[in-house]
């Protein structure tokens, strides 16, 4: 057993499909197939069921995974500490924040940059999309985790990941006995939106209009934790990112159909030179990112 293997296994399985862990990993897909095949001889069983042009872990592949996210966890944390240590990575680092990653994405994930970067100064802002440009613009904020695309010219944006939306209704709304909603179904439905600033609320009209819903908010405010008891109580639905939809309690969490996502990353000044601790961020939010499904199901 190799670490490229382990590594090809974990893209198979977070992609569902071999050409694009192929693409993810930059080989040639037979030789990611080749390797895969190595691993399952090496392991004695059978680790996916191809079933046309996606496949699907079997058992003993969801046995495995588990545990070979941690071996190369492990091995990771391992190689970012002694390249700090060699590249004495320190300094200040202003890192900015939406509302809708912070509590669910950076807050939970942030103490482990943490330790493996100590001598990083770091210090966090929350805001809205339009105010953390302002704050970058001005030189206040080193770089931005937000929603994609950033309509500035003079941003550089990064896409880290897609984040499935889902419809978040309570649990004896009539949406809730469905597995899945189509756009129609949104019709007539009392939404519940964050404020305008937020981008994740030009996410939410954009399908309220491609569902062809007039919008009369019944309730608008900056945090979804003051949403989703609304939304128990069965007085409107709202639509949520699936880290935020989560944490709603009394709530049924269901798929938009067709399939529809947000596209998260990082921003920063196009002119302004990134410094290593900057560059030991990015590259630690990567890491983070590979080792996570970000198209798992409803949760």
């Amino acid at each position: 057993m190799e670490f490229h293997q382990l590594r090809y296994f974990c893209a198979v399985a977070r992609t569902g499909s071999f050409t694009r862990a192929a693409e993810e990993e930059g080989v040639a897909q037979p030789s990611l197939s080749q390797q895969i095949v190595k691993l399952e001889r090496t392991m004695g069983s059978k680790l996916f069921d191809r079933l046309g042009r996606s496949v699907q872990l079997t058992e003993h592949g969801r046995t495995l995974l588990p545990q070979a996210l941690a071996i190369l966890r492990q091995a990771n944390e391992a190689r970012i500490t002694l390249e700090a240590l060699r590249r004495g990575v320190g300094g200040h680092l202003s890192v900015g924040c939406i509302p809708t990653l912070t509590p669910y994405f950076l807050a939970p994930r942030l103490i482990d940059f943490a330790r493996r970067f100590p001598d990083v100064e770091l210090r966090l802002v929350e805001e809205t999309t339009p105010k953390l440009v302002e704050l970058l613009q001005a030189g206040k904020l080193d770089l931005a985790l937000a929603g994609l695309p950033v309509s500035s010219p003079e941003m550089l944006c990064s896409e880290l990941f897609r984040e499935p939306i889902r419809v978040v209704v309570g649990m004896g709304h009539p949406l809730a006995a469905q597995d899945q909603v189509r756009l129609a179904d949104l019709r007539g439905e009392k939404m519940l939106l964050l404020k305008e600033g937020h981008c994740f609320r030009d996410d939410a009209l954009r399908i309220c209009r491609r569902a062809r819903m007039p919008v009369h908010s019944l309730f608008e405010t900056d945090q979804f934790s003051s949403i989703f008891p609304i939304v128990a109580s069965g007085l409107g639905i709202t639509l949520a990112p699936q880290m935020a939809a989560r944490t709603a309690e009394e709530c049924r969490l269901l798929p938009l159909e067709p399939d529809t996502f947000r596209r998260v990353g990082y921003i920063r000044v196009r002119r302004h030179a990134a410094g290593t601790a900057q560059k030991a961020f990015v590259t630690w939010l990567r890491e983070t990112v590979r080792e996570e499904d970000w198209n798992g199901g409803p949760g």
